[in-house]
């Protein structure tokens, strides 16, 4: 039988820049592909750039870092069958696998051991009609949700889904400006205002490393 494979664009180590974790030192594992193209996009490479890994070959060199934090991103991983027995075999060594998800893709089968974080993707990115809403259901504590924000009516939509899904009793929700289009104090006065029980999130890697598009 054919060892399992995958189809990588990138593994590096950085610090994680998003959500509850940002500033740990975090292994990367950027897979190739991805069926939406949102407007804002800031991995348009990782849409068809990669090469062929065997599982091994991938555990081997995450392995190779030291690191007990692991993220596995794309593009969007969940287009790869063999991405479900990596999210395993990862969490069998590491004591924390996070897994970043479009949200367009059940996370239905994604081992339980992995930390979920869901993109919901709002009217400003082009595809929110994408939105595989039974995600909501499956969400556990240990998961995080996440809107990219390009503006207020995009914000207002957010708030809106945030509130009829009770979304922070489920797991913490990071609301993230798009980098250079919202203003982040304006998107932190909207919710401050609203008193929204959300996290404001800015992406860490293109404050400290700014002209650096990969490898962060």
């Amino acid at each position: 039988m054919a060892a399992l494979r995958l189809r990588v664009n990138e593994i590096f180590y950085s610090l994680q820049g998003e959500g509850t974790r940002t500033g740990q030192p975090c292994v990367f594992v950027r897979l190739t592909g991805c069926h939406l193209r949102c407007a804002w996009c800031d991995t348009t490479y990782a849409f068809t750039e990669g090469r062929w890994m065997e599982l091994d070959e991938i555990l081997a060199q995450v392995r190779g870092f030291g690191c007990p934090l692991v993220e596995v991103t794309g593009g969007e991983p969940l287009l790869q069958p063999a991405v479900y027995p990596l999210l395993t075999r990862l969490a069998d060594e590491f004591p924390t696998v996070l897994l970043e998800t479009s949200g367009a893709l059940s996370i239905a089968t994604v081992d339980p051991r992995v930390v979920r974080i869901v993109d919901i993707k709002c009217p400003g990115s082009g595809e929110s009609a994408r939105n595989h809403w039974p995600n909501i259901d499956l969400l556990t504590p240990r998961d995080e949700v996440k809107f990219v924000l390009a503006d207020r009516a995009d914000y207002d939509w957010a708030r809106e889904i945030v509130q009829r899904f009770q979304l922070p009793a489920r797991c913490p929700v990071i609301f993230a400006p798009v980098h250079e289009t919202l203003n982040p104090a304006d998107l932190a006065g909207w919710v401050l205002a609203d008193r929204l029980n959300v996290r404001v999130g800015l992406q860490l890697h293109k404050i400290l490393w700014p002209h650096v598009a990969r490898g962060v």
